[in-house]
């Protein structure tokens, strides 16, 4: 599927072949949960569901749940005024068959997600990488709204982004495009889990910041004493959440990792800035939810390392959309490419 293009469907045009009123079922599907949601044009929520997800249950047992979410009490007005799904999916897609390619946190590889839910629906599904998902959300209804250049980061336990250039969301030659977290800050850093080393992602993401944390409790426990107090003394318990709450709560050696991820999260933002010259970085993510400190740390740091021209008119902002990004941004993207589809086919008409 061509990525669609929002100067391709004019308002008028949108209205007419895909309807302001009518709805998207937006999907975001993790790991960790699966969240269904009612969308209107306007990227409202007017209904919404969340599940638990796990590897264990394979594509099939996380499929039939987000098919009985979208047929039984979940969302009951979906099944009368809904047009189509977008889902956005944590793992690696194929843009044109919507194909989950590798997708490492459900255990999928090669799983055909779109013929699956069109063939169990008889609606048309538009699948496409979470992250990019939540981009596009944050692009059409959040932060980023009437911006043509802009870099997303999500950083939560790991870190992925999306990036729009020039009105259009890059997805890649692959479908991969916006895995920054996995941009290498330091040659000899710590090991990442996707399995290089100095990776972004192994400095700021959640399980970083608390592996740091850990490490530094072991070389001087003093230092956090509140934050093992935290943890119920047991080192092996401290997440990142549980550094965010010591550190408000004046714990120096948790307030030293906050600042290292700051420092680190500059650093990758910087580089972010100076190849894709946005006007607009969002940040968002449970991380940043919960140490929204960041967000300042990152506009003083970026001036000091990127390059001056980028740095003109660019702002740094946190994310607005919150926990419902990812759904909103599959629906927006089911919707635009549900009005490119229909503007194609009445040009083919006209032709004729």
């Amino acid at each position: 599927m061509r990525t669609p293009h929002r100067q391709d469907v004019q308002p008028e045009s949108e209205t007419a072949i895909v309807g302001e009123a009518s709805l998207i079922i937006g999907v975001d599907l993790g790991g960790t949960k699966v969240e269904t949601a009612l969308v209107d044009a306007g990227g409202r929520v007017l209904a919404s569901s969340r599940r638990p997800t796990g590897r264990h249950r394979g594509p099939d047992g996380i499929v039939s749940d987000v098919l009985e979410c979208l047929r039984d009490a979940c969302l009951p007005a979906a099944r009368d005024r809904a047009i189509g799904i977008g889902v956005g999916v944590a793992g690696q897609v194929d843009p044109g068959t919507g194909t989950v390619l590798y997708a490492p946190n459900l255990d999928w590889r090669d799983f055909p997600l779109k013929k699956r839910l069109e063939g169990a629906l008889s609606m048309p599904v538009s699948v496409l990488n979470d992250v990019q998902a939540a981009t596009y959300g944050a692009w059409v209804h959040g932060a980023g709204r009437g911006v043509q250049d802009l870099v997303c980061l999500f950083v939560g336990t790991g870190v992925g982004g999306g990036v729009i250039a020039g009105g259009r969301l890059l997805q890649g030659c692959s479908g991969s495009a916006g895995e920054l977290g996995h941009m290498t800050i330091d040659l000899q850093g710590p090991p990442c889990r996707c399995g290089n080393h100095g990776c972004l992602e192994a400095y700021v993401g959640g399980w970083a910041i608390a592996r740091r944390a850990r490490e530094a409790l072991a070389a001087d426990a003093a230092a956090g004493e509140r934050l093992l107090r935290l943890a119920s003394a047991d080192p092996a318990r401290v997440t990142a959440e549980l550094v965010a709450t010591a550190a408000h709560e004046g714990d120096d050696l948790a307030r030293r990792v906050v600042c290292e991820t700051g420092e680190a999260l500059a650093a990758g933002i910087a580089s972010i800035v100076n190849a894709f010259n946005p006007c607009l970085v969002i940040l968002g993510g449970g991380v940043i939810e919960g140490l929204p400190e960041l967000v300042d740390m990152v506009r003083e740091g970026v001036p000091a390392r990127a390059l001056a021209a980028p740095l003109q008119r660019l702002r740094i902002v946190k994310a607005e959309l919150g926990p419902h990004a990812g759904a909103v941004g599959a629906a927006a993207w089911a919707r635009d490419a549900l009005g490119a589809a229909g503007a194609a086919r009445g040009a083919g008409v006209a032709k004729r």
